[in-house]
């Protein structure tokens, strides 16, 4: 392990994971030929890009030291000196599994989309693999201004991807998440810029050791959560993730749910607890009440929905409320827990998403009620997608189980009322996914189309298999995953809450009422 995390940091290791995407995409835009030959080549060149991309990252994960909460396989080059602007790469236990599931997730749209996209293929996957690397260095950015980039650069292929290749009303939905998320990025500038005025710096590590005012705090953490809860996205501004997937093509559907979503999560994590805690705990409750309502109102709306997609999309954003209440419950458990709860489903999600590709391929409609009885012709189907439903029912030795246990369980320290709502989730989540499992696997086989319907291919299969090794994995046996991210969430829960005591102390009665008032 020593020889290979010597060799991992002579490399610029994250650089090279975040720019290879992009190198891909340069491939493709070269290639000449006849149309059928160009689509197939830019198909395999995406494919092997992707592959390469997830090995490598994988040395990262081999070459980590989780004994350590401090950045890991740093990167640091002049960029903006007199602004004090760097380029500058890191990872730690926080974000580190979050590059590989990046990097594992993309190979599988790359693979589910190799039929399924027949126009503009090179175009196609020129967007997917810039996306990549925006994702990739999003993950891994140390200076605020280069968070931004890639933050905001996200958005720009995704908005291509739905808006060119997506469904019925693929122009609206490209535009609506274009503008929400956009929106709130601007009062995120915003606080950027005036975090920059007071420290003098856009160095994260910094930042996060810099002291803002206390009044200054309210003011920015509110900008920070203007943009982070659209791209998580929490109630009332989730509206435009059904749409978005709905639209979408399968694999943008995968790459929405299964990693851009963990960027408002991912955003919590990195700037607002460590770098605004008293203001994290004076709007804790806020983030409560929004989580528990995105919980149950969202399950009650998935319950009723007649698309397939447009359930998963509504479950999605249920789930996602646990991961902002763990996030900000504060105790190691929870947020430990919400980090889990991230990965886990931006796997069983993908999945479940790919699963509505399989089938949407084969009859081209995702209304629920047009399928029924798939366990009779279509078994192996119905047994991968009977595992990924499981998960996100959160069924003990499945990944969904973990993280909303944790979370629970954490909680359930910090505030036993909010646990006890958040539970409520669970038993709505198994009613939901099970009244979908059921109407789409079990029942008669009447419908000739569906008679008609292949099982899945070897493709399928490769694309799947893969999915269901890591959901059992991370059920069964967590504890490589949680052992990264332990000492990382430890640190910064520690300063988190001596930061906010040592202020509670020294204003007295007077600061804790103000830092609890919206507890009443």
């Amino acid at each position: 392990m020593t020889a290979l995390s010597n060799f991992v940091d002579g490399l610029p290791i994250l650089s090279l994971v975040t720019f290879l995407p992009l190198l891909g995409a340069l491939l493709i835009m070269v290639v000449r030929g006849e149309a059928e030959t160009v689509a197939n080549q830019a198909r395999y060149i995406a494919l092997w890009t992707t592959l390469i991309t997830f090995v490598l990252s994988l040395f990262i994960w081999a070459g980590f030291n989780s004994a350590t909460s401090a950045f890991q396989f740093e990167e640091k080059a002049a960029w903006l000196p007199q602004y004090k602007i760097a380029y500058r790469m890191g990872v730690d236990g926080i974000s580190m599994l979050f590059v590989i599931l990046s990097t594992f997730l993309m190979p599988l749209c790359v693979l589910a989309s190799w039929h399924a996209i027949d126009k503009m293929v090179r175009e196609y996957m020129i967007a997917f693999l810039i996306l990549e690397t925006m994702m990739i260095g999003m993950f891994c950015a140390m200076d605020m201004v280069l968070f931004y980039v890639f933050f905001e650069g996200v958005l720009i292929p995704m908005f291509i991807i739905i808006g060119v290749w997506g469904g019925g009303r693929r122009v609206y939905s490209a535009f609506k998440f274009f503008l929400y998320t956009l929106t709130g990025s601007v009062l995120l500038l915003l606080a950027m810029l005036a975090m920059y005025y007071v420290a003098g710096t856009t160095d994260i590590p910094t930042l996060m050791n810099t002291k803002f005012p206390l009044q200054m705090q309210y003011w920015l953490w509110l900008g920070l959560f203007a943009s982070f809860a659209v791209k998580v996205p929490m109630w009332p501004v989730h509206t435009w993730l059904p749409d978005a997937h709905v639209d979408a093509p399968t694999a943008g559907s995968v790459i929405l749910a299964g990693v851009l979503l963990k960027m408002g999560g991912y955003g919590f994590l990195r700037f607002s607890l460590p770098m605004l805690p008293e203001a994290s705990v004076y709007f804790t409750p806020l983030v409560y009440t929004l989580s528990v309502i995105a919980v149950i109102y969202t399950s009650l709306v998935a319950l009723v929905q007649s698309d397939m997609k447009k359930l998963i999309a509504y479950s999605s954003v249920a789930h996602m409320g646990f991961v902002t209440i763990g996030v900000f419950a504060g105790t190691q458990q929870a947020v430990q827990g919400a980090i889990f709860q991230m990965l886990s489903h931006g796997v069983v999600s993908g999945a479940l998403f790919l699963c509505v590709g399989v089938v949407y391929d084969r009859l081209h409609t995702r209304e629920i009620d047009r399928y029924g009885g798939l366990v009779n012709n279509m078994p192996r189907y119905a047994l991968l997608f009977m595992v990924f439903t499981m998960a996100s029912v959160g069924l003990p030795g499945t990944a969904g189980f973990v993280g909303e246990f944790l979370v629970l369980t954490g909680t359930f320290q910090a505030n036993s009322w909010v646990a006890l709502f958040a539970a409520t989730g669970v038993i709505l989540g198994a009613a939901y996914m099970l009244y979908l499992y059921r109407r789409v696997v079990f029942g008669e086989l009447t419908k000739a189309d569906v008679k008609e319907m292949l099982d899945l291919d070897r493709r399928e299969m490769a694309i799947l298999i893969p999915v269901v090794a890591i959901v059992l994995w991370m059920g069964i046996y967590p504890l490589p995953f949680l052992d990264v991210m332990s000492v990382s969430v430890s640190d910064m829960l520690n300063k988190y809450q001596a930061v906010v005591g040592a202020t509670a102390a020294d204003a007295g009665p007077a600061a804790t009422k103000s830092l609890f008032a919206w507890l009443r």
